[in-house]
């Protein structure tokens, strides 16, 4: 997975790789991440964090709102996190790891996978 060497090279923890990668293979890969937060108001943000310019921050309620806690009570399981920590780490990581997947200010194709797994 490219996406995941491109943040494995940013300093990360454990905590924060695991929740990150979880979400983002959950999802279908990181289209499916930008579409799931344009889709729920967060355009601007995702659209930062994509350019080469600066990124916008987002909150651990707005990742909560854009996710949904049911899906984010899974990741934390998996993790063996708390909901509150999981949603921080989301909302603190996954603007670095879509930054650091996007140098050319562009998502990566798309993975070909054969069955979309679901956590969910």
């Amino acid at each position: 997975m490219s996406w995941l060497k491109a943040i494995v090279g940013g300093a990360i923890g454990a905590e924060a790789l695991t929740v990150i990668k979880a979400y983002v293979e959950k999802e279908g890969g990181l289209d499916s991440v930008v579409k799931k937060f344009q889709d729920g108001g967060y355009k601007k943000q995702v659209e930062s964090w994509i350019s080469t310019g600066q990124n916008q921050a987002i909150s651990s309620i707005e990742v909560g709102q854009a996710i949904g806690i049911d899906k984010i009570k899974k990741l934390a399981e998996a993790a063996g996190v708390d909901v509150s920590k999981a949603r921080d780490l989301l909302a603190e990581y996954l603007p670095v790891a879509i930054d650091k997947a996007t140098p050319e200010g562009k998502l990566p194709e798309p993975e070909k996978t054969d069955v979309k797994k679901s956590l969910y």
